[in-house]
């Protein structure tokens, strides 16, 4: 008897323990990204190391579930499978990683969190009604942003860092139409096998459409700073940290899942103080805090129409 009461307790542990831990890995490392990100373009140009990183990610996922002989999507699933290849990693982390050449990676990290306000804007003009807590939200958001701006004016001068904003902007508004589409469209096939297909693809794209520009460098020419980064984005970034998040999606009920989305921007913006001296104002931090408490309002309001809340 008393075997079978601390078997099943260990069981409801490790039920319990290991999506915890998932969600721990991704609330850390898909904050550290950000940083690897912003290493990597220093040396080479944006959509190229994007596209790289997307092939080696693809080639490994894919790989894997040929050796495992799994089922290949049936073919009305193939036209959802392009449309988030393009909407996730060709548009939102191609443009977002494209952003932060010109701006700093907590920055961007903090811009990357508040595609939940598309959502509802998007979901607004769509003829759904907004509650008082997704307005309530977004103008909590809203507000933080403009305290993180206000020491940033001047910086809107600069076309590059212009640029950079609106980069960044309209990859958090990509990815919110992917979350949409995910929603309405959800894959009945293996999330995993689907996750690769969708880099491998995506970086296709990606190489024909800087092939056509001459936006690269040889390989040869790319620096082992820039290797490091690739390296590390592909193996921590699309590899590992997204099958935890996978797991952790499938496992933990919608609000303790959300939690990464919070944390991922604080840990960019301590680590890019920490490693590039990128500043750590009172304005970012104070602004920062406000646009997060925003964003769990509008996470809130979400909730009730049972969208996910996926970064």
């Amino acid at each position: 008897m008393k075997t079978r009461i601390k078997h099943a307790v260990s069981s409801r542990i490790e039920l319990i323990g290991l999506p915890i831990l998932a969600l721990c890995w991704v609330s850390f490392f898909w904050g550290t990204t950000w940083i690897a990100s912003k290493e990597g373009v220093k040396h080479m140009p944006p959509m190229q190391l994007v596209a790289i990183r997307q092939f080696l990610g693809g080639i490994l996922y894919v790989g894997y579930f040929i050796i495992k002989k799994t089922a290949w999507p049936k073919p009305n699933q193939w036209k959802t499978i392009v449309i988030l290849s393009l909407l996730n990693f060709v548009f939102s982390n191609g443009l977002s990683t494209w952003g932060i050449k010109y701006i700093s990676s907590g920055l961007g990290a903090i811009l990357g969190a508040i595609f939940p306000i598309w959502i509802v804007i998007i979901m607004y003009f769509r003829g759904e009604k907004l509650n008082s807590k997704a307005v309530l939200g977004i103008a909590t958001c809203f507000l933080g942003i403009c305290i993180i701006f206000y020491e940033h004016l001047k910086d809107f001068l600069d076309p590059n860092f212009s640029f950079g904003i609106i980069l960044s902007l309209i990859a958090t508004l990509t990815w919110a139409f992917g979350t949409l589409y995910t929603k309405k469209k959800a894959a009945s096939f293996n999330p995993y096998f689907s996750l690769g297909l969708q880099m491998l693809i995506s970086s296709i794209s990606l190489f024909t459409v800087i092939g056509a520009t001459g936006s690269t460098i040889p390989l040869q020419n790319i620096p082992a700073a820039s290797w490091w980064s690739i390296s590390y984005l592909v193996i921590i970034g699309s590899v590992l940290t997204f099958v935890a998040f996978i797991y952790a999606l499938q496992k933990l009920p919608a609000e303790i899942n959300s939690i990464y989305a919070y944390i991922n921007p604080v840990v960019a913006v301590i680590l890019g103080s920490i490693i590039f001296d990128e500043p750590l104002t009172l304005y970012i931090a104070f602004g920062g805090s406000i646009v997060l408490v925003g964003l769990y309002v509008v996470n809130l309001a979400l909730r009730k129409k049972q969208i996910p809340f996926n970064n």
